[in-house]
């Protein structure tokens, strides 16, 4: 993998959830270089090394404030500025979780919408991604990405 995304806060601070599980697993150069980068602007996304882990990058993707909520509008741009940044460094694959649903509060179901249709509108453009994953906590989450997928193909609702 290229690149996973982290859902991040403003300030980069690697806390919990898929942040802390980046912060464990890739070690702490992850966190320095996040450092020295943040903070970022609501909506942003910033680009650091994968330290350790598989992905060769991590794409910080900031939905929300350090201890703030995710809102629609935050989801939206830190999802658009995360390919944007993917676009840049000529990712072919990205690994997205599903952001602002864990501490930021989001519901899971509008940011599935939000994110699917982010990546489908991206995918009408030139891209260097090929592939674009979501990897998600638990089945109830992933059974919600499949349905909101699905109706935005036109399927059942």
């Amino acid at each position: 993998m290229d690149a996973i995304v982290n859902a991040a806060n403003t300030d980069l601070a690697l806390g919990a959830g898929v942040a802390g599980a980046i912060r464990r697993k890739g070690g702490p150069r992850i966190q320095e270089e996040c450092d020295r980068i943040g903070p970022i602007d609501l909506g942003g996304a910033a680009v650091t090394t994968g330290g350790n882990l598989k992905a060769l990058y991590v794409i910080h993707a900031a939905s929300m404030r350090l201890g703030g909520r995710t809102t629609a509008d935050s989801l939206r741009q830190s999802v658009r500025n995360t390919l944007e940044r993917a676009e840049e460094k000529a990712f072919k694959s990205i690994a997205f979780p599903a952001i602002g649903t864990g501490v930021a509060g989001f519901p899971m179901e509008e940011c599935a919408r939000i994110m699917i249709e982010e990546v489908q509108n991206h995918l009408k453009s030139r891209t260097s991604l090929e592939d674009i994953y979501f990897v998600l906590y638990d089945d109830a989450a992933l059974r919600t990405f499949e349905q909101v997928y699905k109706q935005l193909q036109g399927g059942a609702r």
